[in-house]
């Protein structure tokens, strides 16, 4: 009876009782998990990002946060907004919940359906930051859209597939990573239609691409080009399905409070009319927005109904103002000090300068954004010449330094002592 031949590696000609396993391909080819292994090795050395990225996927479905976790981290970087907090922090709980599954064999015939989420708030009250920090603790990646540089197909202008290609940029091209990550669709307001009535003209960057949008919000497999620019017949694409991938659009949508003033002065009864006035003035009417009030802004009902969360932020006060400049990880007076602390400066503001800085920014009405204006106004000449300086280990930021009437306080490293120097 002729011996039946033992199986080696076609690689390294081991054979199976030398090996844990042995995997078989197509044309009595073998190879064993020592070749798998040694494979692996290669590619990390080559493409270092590859194996990263699969870790960071897995790692995503194994150790997704609860609600309160979430909302925990996200304040470590995002002053106030708590309402707003909490709601994203179901949404993106729930959407990542539906992504990775695990009880489909309990409701076989249950679908979840993707929740985008729309936030409306005024410019610099933290709509994109949310955004970003949820894509920064969830370790998915995360692209920013402007929704006002997307056209009617067929216009001058990017497509809407461009919204999904610096996603997948910022996943490494590794489609799969890509297909679970945030997209952050910002100055959504703009696309609104200028009018309720259908007009007879195309309305390029309005209702057109409102229409175009509706598919990718909802899922669909779109083809895009690696490269950006166009498609044309000849060029390979590569497919996104977006079904998984979370938007979170947002907008200031200045005008929206007085469509929803207009509403509950409709349906309100005995309000007196100097009542109704001040009513119209609140910005926190955005609270009661409601999908009909978006569809009489001017979005089609078709695209309001792809964004089922609603949720607003609030103005930022002087308070929420001041701790943003000093208590979140990020907080701006820490990034100046570590930028200090290459020339081995240390950096000190006094409450006086800090509160003198939040002053000047809310009167500029451009929300957090403002903040870090007024800094650089103060602190650029200072930048300047401090690098030039010698024996300075510390510099104290005064308010008459902030409001320009005088140098900052320096106290030098070899006298210890305070010195102002004029």
């Amino acid at each position: 009876m002729a011996k039946k031949k033992e199986l080696n590696c076609s690689f390294c000609g081991r054979f199976s009782r030398d090996v844990l396993s042995l995997i078989e391909g197509p044309g009595n080819v073998f190879i064993c998990n020592h070749c798998v292994d040694n494979a692996r090795e290669i590619i990390n050395v080559n493409h270092p990002n590859v194996e990263k990225n699969t870790e960071m996927f897995n790692s995503s479905a194994k150790n997704l946060p609860v609600p309160t976790e979430l909302k925990f981290l996200m304040d470590e970087y995002v002053i106030g907004q708590d309402h707003t907090k909490k709601i994203l922090s179901v949404a993106v709980y729930n959407h990542y919940k539906r992504i990775f599954g695990g009880h489909e064999d309990k409701f076989p015939d249950v679908e979840i359906e993707k929740s985008n989420v729309l936030l409306l708030g005024p410019t610099g009250t933290g709509k994109t930051l949310l955004a970003r920090t949820l894509a920064k603790i969830l370790d998915v990646p995360f692209a920013i859209a402007d929704a006002t540089t997307i056209t009617e197909s067929g216009y001058v202008g990017d497509d809407v597939e461009s919204v999904l290609l610096s996603l997948l940029q910022n996943a490494d091209y590794n489609e799969k990573r890509a297909e679970t990550g945030i997209i952050y669709l910002d100055e959504l307001d703009k696309i609104s239609r200028k009018s309720e009535s259908t007009s007879i003209t195309r309305d390029v960057s309005g209702e057109g691409v409102q229409q175009a949008l509706l598919k990718m919000l909802e899922g669909t497999r779109v083809g895009i080009p690696p490269k950006g620019g166009r498609k044309h017949p000849e060029q390979s694409l590569v497919y996104l399905e977006t079904k998984n991938i979370l938007f979170i659009c947002g907008g200031a949508f200045v005008g929206l409070e007085k469509i929803i003033a207009s509403r509950i002065k409709d349906s309100s009864i005995g309000f007196m009319a100097s009542d109704l006035d001040k009513i119209e003035e609140n910005h926190d009417l955005l609270k009661h927005i409601t999908p009909g009030d978006l569809i009489k802004y001017g979005f089609i009902p078709e695209l309001t109904g792809r964004l089922p969360i609603l949720t607003y932020l609030d103005e930022l006060s002087k308070e929420a103002m001041l701790s943003i400049l000093t208590q979140p990880k990020n907080a701006l007076i820490k990034q100046y000090q570590k930028l200090f602390a290459y020339d081995q400066v240390e950096l000190e503001f006094e409450e006086e300068a800090l509160k003198h800085i939040v002053k000047k920014a809310m009167e500029m009405k451009t929300g957090a954004r403002a903040l870090r204006s007024v800094i650089e106004g103060i602190m650029n000449e200072l930048m300047y010449e401090l690098p030039a300086r010698e024996n300075v280990a510390k510099c104290v930021i005064t308010r008459d330094c902030a409001e320009g009437k005088s140098e900052p306080k320096y106290i030098s490293s070899s006298k210890k002592k305070e010195t102002k120097v004029g």
